[in-house]
């Protein structure tokens, strides 16, 4: 029997994990079904599970993906990078980004063991932050008056108040603005520090 190769073997788990982000964004977690993530995906459950253990294990694949992709674009950009990444629809896969955050979230909220094999894995983000504050902060662009764990939440209190604006399905047309204050309240201003 012919071996398959690492390339054949990534390719098709991009393809689960980008079939799995769709069904799980338009059905919920409860809703999308093993017979639903088989059409979406355009695969068998046997070529789906044999990627993945079980529903919960695709899902939180899918969520560490996401996850990786968002701390990516920190690294190099920051958080409010993603936060007008979400506005604007930029991105692979925004809206269903979007979904699959809503998804974690509610999860975190009503079942216990998920949130505790989530806090296993959902360190990326902050850390990417983290990271990227500090950075700055050396490179004399990030404020000094506050501590990094203190703008670093703030951030991450943000991006969740625009995801929460998003779900609800309020308009985001004038919301760059505020991104860019979110901006402006980190950076170093030369006229206060410096005096």
């Amino acid at each position: 029997m012919p071996r398959v190769s690492q390339h054949h073997l990534d390719t098709r788990r991009r393809q689960i994990l980008d079939g799995a982000r769709v069904c799980f964004a338009r059905h919920g977690y409860e809703g999308a079904t093993v017979r639903r993530l088989e059409e979406t995906i355009g695969l068998s459950r046997g070529a789906i599970f044999h990627h993945f253990k079980d529903k919960e294990s695709l899902f939180l694949a899918l969520a560490e993906d996401d996850a990786a992709r968002m701390a990516d674009v920190v690294a190099e950009q920051g958080l409010v990078q993603v936060m007008r990444e979400l506005l604007a629809g930029d991105g692979e896969h925004p809206a269903d980004w979007l979904g699959t955050r809503l998804e974690v979230s509610r999860r975190l909220r009503t079942d216990p063991d998920f949130r505790r094999r989530w806090a296993e894995r959902s360190q990326q983000l902050t850390t990417a932050t983290r990271n990227r504050l500090l950075r700055r902060r050396e490179a004399g662009q990030l404020r000094q008056d506050v501590d990094i764990d203190v703008l670093t939440s703030f951030l991450e209190l943000v991006l969740e108040g625009l995801v929460s604006h998003l779900a609800m399905g309020l308009p985001a047309d004038d919301l760059e603005p505020v991104l860019d204050l979110v901006e402006e309240t980190t950076r170093r201003h030369q006229s206060r520090e410096d005096d």
